[in-house]
């Protein structure tokens, strides 16, 4: 019987001790995600959020100078390029802008000079120049318009038409731009210029007006701003998403934001602003902003509808709801999850999986780079012979990976795969690019300016911005005076087209 006891004891220790090392192992692994999490934590707050290899990895790590794979045929993939030379863009001195300004000349001389050691005269003998670059503050003033009314001599005086009223006519005169109100289109483009282009929100504009002796609401320039944007944007940027949806590449991204006031929706729920914008291979561009209140796929299909050609954004599953799209897979992305992996110590890099994922992404860059100046035709050929045995390579790499639990090695190799036949498409044409870069930098002014305005108040306020980030974006992008363009727009009748590009 003791014998019995003594067995069941041991059988009963083993299990108490096998549960307690699975406890361990698990609790080992809740520290070390958190861990992970605290030091990605950290790197937001405090750290560099650049991706640059220079900096994550160390300026001394290179490119390996061996061959990642060791393909049999691949001599005979091997072909001669001339790749074009490379044309450094000319660096602009001060000089250069400052001989486009217009020049005050200020002449300093003295009537009589008299030498300040013997006291003769003294006569010129040449002259010195330098230049000062002046600042004029900003100006306001009323323009009043004085509208002459005239009145027909004879219509209702004489007796053969004295059934006929008098003919009563204005001079022809600009309207105001918003009825009842003393808004200029110059003023009004100054606000939405500071708050869309500068990101200065309007309730500082108001403070700033004041200390200028304008006494000029928050509220006033919100509902001259909405008014603009339904009447004057609207138009155009339903121009522009016609011209967009015609194009061959289309890139997609979309960020969160907060609206106070939206039906049915708490105050601290996210909303999406969504944005999309043709390829690199456009001589002008074309970024559109999107605004709703969820992140559903059907946001997506409602703007893009029946587009057939090449759409390139990142691993959001909402975009397979697009039947006729082609997706692509955005590298980017993919070497970011890698990055993210990347252990606290460089030292240990030499060992590390996500180092040797970041090493795959870079070499797929730089063999990309080295593609820039071709054609579409001849980047189409090179891709295939250079850039697709290194992305097998990845691909069947990240495949053979071993890695089990939560952390960030974890969510690298899963997203990896899941976008792996996206990251194949670029490889069907040549104009395809092999990132959504396009679309993120596109985004850059919506996320920057956010910080500072950090909300819309109303759900149309929201609307409005889209309508104008998509304006102010694109017109900006395409190298325009933002301000003069937005002026010469409010100085024309609502609704006329004045698309934010020069051609």
């Amino acid at each position: 019987m003791s014998e019995q006891n003594t067995v069941n004891n041991d059988i009963s220790l083993a299990q108490e001790n096998a549960a307690l090392r699975n406890k361990v192992t698990v609790l080992e692994e809740q520290l070390s995600l958190m861990q992970e999490q605290l030091a990605w934590l950290k790197k937001q707050v405090f750290g560099r959020k650049t991706e640059q290899t220079s900096v994550i990895m160390g300026s001394d790590m290179q490119l390996s100078f061996f061959p990642v794979i060791n393909d049999k045929n691949s001599h005979t993939a091997d072909k001669t390029i001339t790749v074009p030379e490379h044309k450094r863009k000319k660096k602009r001195t001060h000089n250069d802008w400052m001989n486009e300004l217009p020049v005050e000349e200020v002449l300093h001389k003295e009537d009589d000079p008299k030498c300040d050691k013997c006291g003769s005269d003294m006569t010129e003998i040449g002259e010195d120049k330098y230049d000062e670059l002046i600042y004029t503050p900003a100006k306001f003033h009323i323009r009043r318009h004085i509208v002459k009314v005239y009145k027909c001599i004879k219509c209702g005086t004489t007796p053969e038409v004295s059934t006929e009223p008098c003919n009563i006519r204005r001079a022809e005169h600009p309207e105001l731009m918003i009825p009842g109100s003393y808004c200029s289109p110059e003023l009004l483009a100054h606000i939405i210029y500071e708050k869309f282009c500068k990101a200065v929100p309007l309730h500082r504009q108001e403070k700033d007006f004041k200390s200028k002796g304008i006494h000029l609401l928050k509220a006033t320039m919100s509902n001259w701003v909405c008014y603009a944007a339904e009447k004057w944007c609207n138009p155009i940027v339903q121009n522009m998403k016609e011209k967009l949806l015609s194009e061959k590449i289309i890139h997609a991204d979309e960020t969160v934001f907060q609206v106070l006031h939206e039906k049915g929706r708490k105050a601290t729920t996210d909303s999406r602003m969504w944005v999309y914008c043709n390829g690199k291979i456009n001589d002008r561009s074309n970024i559109i902003f999107d605004y709703h209140p969820t992140r559903k796929s059907e946001n997506a299909v409602r703007f893009l509808g029946e587009f057939d050609g090449f759409l390139v954004c990142d691993g959001y599953a909402a975009y397979n709801a697009l039947q006729k799209a082609k997706r692509c897979g955005c590298l980017t992305h993919v070497r970011r999850y890698w990055v993210n992996a990347l252990p606290k110590e460089k030292s240990a890099y030499e060992t590390s999986a996500a180092a040797k994922g970041v090493d795959f992404c870079n070499r797929i860059y730089h063999e990309e780079k080295l593609l820039t100046e071709l054609t579409a035709e001849e980047r189409y050929e090179q891709r295939l012979v250079k850039i697709k045995p290194l992305l097998d390579a990845f691909l069947a790499w990240t495949e053979e990976l071993q890695v089990s639990g939560k952390n960030k090695l974890v969510d690298a190799v899963r997203y990896t795969l899941n976008e792996k036949k996206y990251l194949y498409t670029f490889l069907e044409d040549g104009d395809v690019p092999i990132d959504n870069n396009r679309a993120e930098n596109a985004i850059r002014p919506f996320t920057v300016g956010r910080k500072n305005w950090l909300f819309n108040n109303t759900e149309r306020g929201a609307k409005c911005s889209a309508l104008l980030y998509s304006i102010f974006s694109t017109a900006q992008a395409n190298g325009m005076d933002v301000e003069k363009y937005l002026t010469d727009l409010f100085s024309n009748p609502a609704g006329t087209i004045l698309l934010p590009w020069n051609n």
